[in-house]
């Protein structure tokens, strides 16, 4: 009977561990509603529960001896906001202000941080199916804060000049960011890292 009751107890362990490995490899997927946005030619999506507003852009108060992504501070309601410029802190060609850009205000460890982006696309709902872990990459370059890779399918009727477009519409891919790390990363300089 002892058997028995053992080998019940074992089976339940491994159940219990392949499902934790399941679920660990479904929780790596993050399902759920992103802000999509994009940086020069790329889309980027960041979880939607840690985006508090999307404000047009205007020219931060400049901080003395910052690193270049650091634009400067705004005012938001009493707030003083670091406002990052996320397309030179990821490395984009280019950097212009134009009538697209603006600057999503997030909620990152209990601090409002402003990110200036090319542009806001949309919100989607993305299923784990849709998600492909982040690729790795070689060990002299910092990916911790890619989530992982969406593959979302293209409007059929995509529209060009007023008109449809009768090819078949390449899916859209997605660079999901968890923007806590990479705003709370130890070279933003955004927080205290004894914290």
């Amino acid at each position: 009977m002892d058997l028995i009751a053992e080998a019940t107890r074992v089976a339940r362990h491994q159940t219990a561990r392949h499902d934790g490995a399941a679920g660990a490899a479904h929780a790596a997927a993050h399902p759920g509603e992103y802000l999509t946005f994009r940086l020069g030619a790329e889309e980027y999506g960041i979880d939607i529960l840690r985006v508090q507003e999307i404000r047009s852009h205007e020219p931060p108060t400049r901080i003395a001896n910052a690193p270049p992504f650091l634009k400067g501070v705004v005012n938001l309601r009493g707030v003083i906001v670091p406002i990052v410029d996320l397309r030179i802190k990821l490395g984009c060609p280019s950097a212009e202000i134009n009538q697209f850009t603006v600057v999503i205000v997030l909620n990152v460890r209990g601090r409002v941080v402003g990110a200036v982006v090319d542009s806001v696309s949309d919100v989607l709902e993305l299923a784990g199916a849709q998600i492909k872990p982040a690729p790795e990459l070689a060990a002299g370059i910092d990916a911790r804060y890619i989530t992982g890779i969406a593959t979302v399918a293209a409007d059929a009727a995509a529209k060009t000049d007023g008109r449809a477009d009768t090819r078949a519409a390449e899916p859209r891919m997605l660079i999901l960011v968890d923007i806590e790390t990479l705003m709370s990363s130890a070279d933003m300089g955004l927080f205290d890292s004894t914290r």
